[in-house]
């Protein structure tokens, strides 16, 4: 079973930036797509970027020229580089294969102040 180990979430101002990162148990990169995904308080938990096998990336609209997914397969390990940050991107972040195993980590908790 996959587990993936997140970090690097805190406490920001808006237009602050943070990078997380996510830790894999075993080697995904090379046969799954990755995400990023987040949830809010009383939301459902929604991708906002994903990478493809050979790096291609995709974001939602709302995180375009803000957000940039990245890996290093060598590592096992996908980042989040979130910049001009917004109170909006307050969340829970978690990092999962795309579509979603059914083994989801902790996450890392993002906060935005205005």
């Amino acid at each position: 079973q996959v587990q993936f180990v997140e970090s690097g979430g805190g406490l920001v101002q808006a237009g602050g930036s943070l990078r997380l990162s996510c830790a894999a148990s075993v080697s995904t990169f090379s046969v799954y797509y990755l995400a990023w995904y987040r949830q809010a308080p009383g939301k459902q938990r929604d991708s906002v970027a994903r990478i493809s096998i050979g790096g291609t990336t995709t974001y939602i609209d709302s995180v375009k020229g803000r957000f940039t997914i990245s890996k290093d397969n060598a590592k096992n390990t996908v980042y989040l580089q979130m910049s001009s940050l917004k109170p909006e991107d307050t969340a829970v972040y978690y990092c999962n294969t795309f579509p979603p195993l059914n083994s989801w980590g902790q996450g890392t908790q993002v906060t935005v102040s205005s």
